[in-house]
């Protein structure tokens, strides 16, 4: 479904408010809680530790990865979709990738009408590697909160 600027830039500047406040920005490579080398705001692909990234090229990964990440939402649900909503399912998306979205339940029930089960089922998604991650638990209810918005 095309999206024009102003919806774009909605649900844009609230993903990247969610996403940079939850995976800060460090501009060194780092390990993260589960060893996978991370850099910028979050950023995992290709990074190797000892990386360097400049502020600029940080925010120029979030906006790349964002866009995908939209492209992936876009590619697994079908609902129309409120900007809070699209917001928190990119975020969760540029967390967990395309393919585990559109392999969800959450996808799933959304798909079927069931907005709130949907919402409700990010709250499920709080473990990496087997172990329950603090921050995700703090991520994945302001997620749902985002998805919820609205419903309730």
């Amino acid at each position: 479904m095309a999206q024009s600027n102003k919806q774009r830039a909605a649900w844009c500047a609230i993903a990247v408010t969610c996403v940079s406040g939850f995976e800060g920005l460090r501009q060194v490579a780092y390990r993260d809680p589960v060893g996978i080398p991370t850099i910028c705001f979050g950023e995992t692909k290709g990074v190797k530790l000892g990386q360097r990234a400049t502020l600029a090229e940080c925010q120029g990964m979030l906006a790349d990865s964002l866009e995908l990440a939209n492209r992936g939402v876009d590619a697994c649900i079908r609902a129309p979709l409120t900007d809070y909503r699209r917001a928190a399912l990119v975020s969760f998306t540029y967390n967990v990738g395309q393919g585990s979205l559109c392999g969800s339940m959450l996808a799933r029930k959304i798909n079927a009408g069931d907005t709130a089960g949907g919402c409700n089922e990010l709250s499920r998604w709080t473990f990496a590697k087997g172990i329950q991650l603090p921050g995700l638990v703090k991520r994945r209810a302001a997620e749902r909160d985002m998805c919820l918005r609205g419903l309730l």
